[in-house]
């Protein structure tokens, strides 16, 4: 998991995301807003996603408004977008797939 740490080249990264199409890169970090039908159900998520991020100790910038969850992803000690990253956003898009709206 070595290569997991290195962060991605713009071509790497632009082939990756056809793989993810709701993902996309804002100032720098892989992001994706989640919308789900209420509050509990936006909170599911986050708990079924922690045990997710915990087990694979890495830890996103996520943010919850009712039933809006952004999620941003960045591997800090590669500067940049990581196959880490890629790895949680299939994971988490994967957790929302039966709950999210959007």
């Amino acid at each position: 998991m070595a290569g997991s740490r290195v962060k991605l080249s713009d071509s790497e990264l632009e082939t990756a995301l056809h793989a993810l199409p709701k993902w996309r890169v804002v100032n720098a970090k892989l992001h994706r807003s989640f919308e789900f039908a209420d509050f509990i159900e936006a909170w599911g998520f986050m708990s079924a996603a922690a045990l997710v991020i915990q087990q694979m100790d890495h830890h996103p910038e996520w943010f919850n408004v009712y039933n809006r969850v952004r999620i941003e992803l960045t591997t800090h000690d590669a500067s940049g977008i990581t196959t880490r990253d890629l790895e949680l956003a299939k994971r988490l898009d994967a957790l929302a797939e039966p709950r999210a709206r959007v």
